[in-house]
């Protein structure tokens, strides 16, 4: 079987590599160095396991650049998979689906027997309006549940397959069917619950799903706030509360808030969704998450006695210990220690950053140390999301809320 798959991030390398043991891949992206290295057998996002496949498994994989050989890999495909990215539009309101679509009009125009499989998350009802608006009835909602970094890993281990379909179309359900078993195929773990439904059900599992790790990610971090204003021990909190095995010991590691690819725009478009729904829940995570960096900002304030050294006119250094959100991840975007960034520096703190995996000197602003050792020499405080060994030197200046090591 042939397949194309628009979009080389987490969630389009991740597929076009578990399809890839078995089937005709050919990843489709718009940047050459991201083309060039899968095809050199090199992960071009950090993900340990994506390397070792790529570099080590006989996969049949090719990597091409949009335009004619694009084309020519949608004109031969059974399925298009498109995980192109959707950023929300904070003043819309609503997922920037234009990538997306680019690519529906593109296959729909080149091959419209091929089935296409969105898997970008989307806005609920999305896959009916592309139905309409391209006059297809072969396009498929099927989302993913990707940790960063474990990408592959969750392909290969899935806690589920989901795939949204026209249920009165009796061809639509033998194509989504078929596709499930593609992804069945590929994977690792054996006997994975497949389920079936709606487009609109499908695309909601997805805003809900991580919505509610987002409310997960929320309510430890206030149980946190409660506990560091009172002066309580928030671990031995968190210990007693988790040990409940309705609650779990999942997600309950305290940070400087949600982020990454997924939780901040997910929460927001499906709050987006509740236009004219009566809710208290959904728009309280959203909130909760600008309380919480508030709350982290001022703190840091604190720390550094800023108000009386502002009025003695007196310079204040906060230093960054990595912008990304998770270990093993190379993902700025939406990382909550930017909205930390930018409350800091509107106050007038001087603010540095160490990430190694930046390229720039500067980054949105702050100027970029590259060596360790000057960052920590010049740094006041250090503000971690996740604490690091290479810290504990310096373990006296770190303000991280970090408790378990963990993400």
């Amino acid at each position: 079987m042939k397949i194309a798959v628009a979009g080389i991030g987490y969630v389009g390398l991740s597929n076009a590599v578990l399809l890839a043991q078995h089937h005709d891949v050919t990843a489709v992206d718009t940047l050459q160095a991201k083309v060039n290295m899968v095809n050199s057998g090199k992960s071009p996002i950090a993900d340990r396991e994506l390397e070792e496949y790529l570099g080590t498994h006989d996969l049949r994989l090719h990597a091409v650049t949009a335009g004619q050989e694009a084309c020519k890999a949608y004109q031969e495909a059974d399925y298009v998979i498109v995980s192109t990215p959707t950023n929300y539009d904070e003043e819309k309101h609503y997922f920037d689906t234009s990538s997306v679509e680019s690519v529906i009009a593109e296959v729909v125009r080149l091959n419209p027997a091929a089935y296409i499989i969105v898997k970008s998350t989307v806005p609920v009802g999305f896959t009916e309006y592309a139905k309409e608006k391209y006059n297809s009835c072969h396009i498929l909602f099927s989302p993913e549940f990707l940790r960063e970094g474990k990408a592959l890993y969750d392909n290969l281990y899935p806690s589920r397959i989901i795939v949204g379909t026209d249920l009165e179309d009796a061809e639509a359900v033998r194509k989504a069917e078929a596709f499930a078993g593609l992804l069945q195929e590929g994977a690792i773990r054996e006997e994975i619950p497949v389920l079936l439904m709606g487009t609109k059900e499908a695309e909601s599992v997805k805003l809900f799903a991580n919505t509610y790790l987002a409310l997960r990610v929320a309510f430890f971090n206030e149980l946190d706030t409660y506990s560091e204003i009172r002066g309580l021990n928030t671990e031995q909190i968190v210990k007693g509360v988790c040990m409940d095995p309705r609650i779990g010991e999942h997600y309950n590691n305290p940070s400087f808030g949600y982020g990454g690819y997924c939780l901040p725009k997910d929460t927001k478009q499906l709050l987006a969704n509740y236009d004219k729904v009566p809710n208290n829940i959904i728009s309280a995570i959203v909130e909760a998450n600008r309380t919480r960096k508030d709350y982290i900002a001022e703190q840091v304030l604190h720390k550094l006695n800023f108000e009386t050294r502002k009025k003695q006119a007196q310079k204040c250094t906060a230093g960054i210990y990595r912008l990304a959100m998770k270990a093993g991840s190379d993902n700025f975007r939406q990382s909550s220690v930017l909205g930390i960034i930018r409350r800091l520096r509107a106050k007038g703190v001087e603010v540095i950053i160490y990430e190694p995996l930046a390229k720039e000197d500067s980054v949105f602003g702050c100027v970029v140390v590259k060596e360790l050792d000057v960052f920590k020499r010049f740094s006041e405080i250090i503000l971690a999301n996740r604490f690091s060994e290479e810290l504990s030197d310096v373990k006296d200046k770190v303000y991280t809320r970090d408790l378990f090591g963990k993400d």
